[in-house]
């Protein structure tokens, strides 16, 4: 990742939610040529999207708790601290649609819905050794 994108308020991330990882990642190779690479997580496959051998984003298979609902792609904003970010979603009028939460050698994230209902994420990267 470009260290531009995790700069505080920078969109850094793309990641796709859908029932179907291989028909997604079919039909956007085919599109946009991006390279993949499917990545085991224990659970699941994740599969990185890369543009010039560079990761910009990523398919997953829907978690559990979003059975049914419709894919979706969710952009991510890096932010100095998402907790503090989470403390100020309600104040603004918005709403925490998912807890921040770790994400394993990634950073910390939450899911956030503005006041007129679009969905995005916060994020928080683990700094690198």
């Amino acid at each position: 990742m470009n260290e531009e994108n995790k700069k505080h308020g920078a969109f850094s991330w793309c990641e796709l939610m859908t029932e179907d990882v291989t028909a997604a990642r079919d039909f956007y190779e085919s599109i946009f040529g991006w390279e993949m690479e499917v990545v085991p997580m224990g659970e699941f496959d994740y599969t990185l999207i890369k543009v010039d051998s560079v990761p910009v984003g990523g398919i997953m298979p829907l978690p559990d708790e979003c059975k049914g609902a419709a894919p979706t792609w969710y952009n991510y904003v890096t932010v100095h601290d998402v907790d503090a970010t989470v403390a100020k979603i309600e104040k603004a009028g918005g709403k925490l649609l998912r807890a921040a939460t770790d994400i394993p050698d990634v950073g910390r994230f939450c899911v956030l819905q503005d006041p007129q209902g679009a969905i995005i994420c916060a994020i928080t990267y683990t700094e690198s050794p």
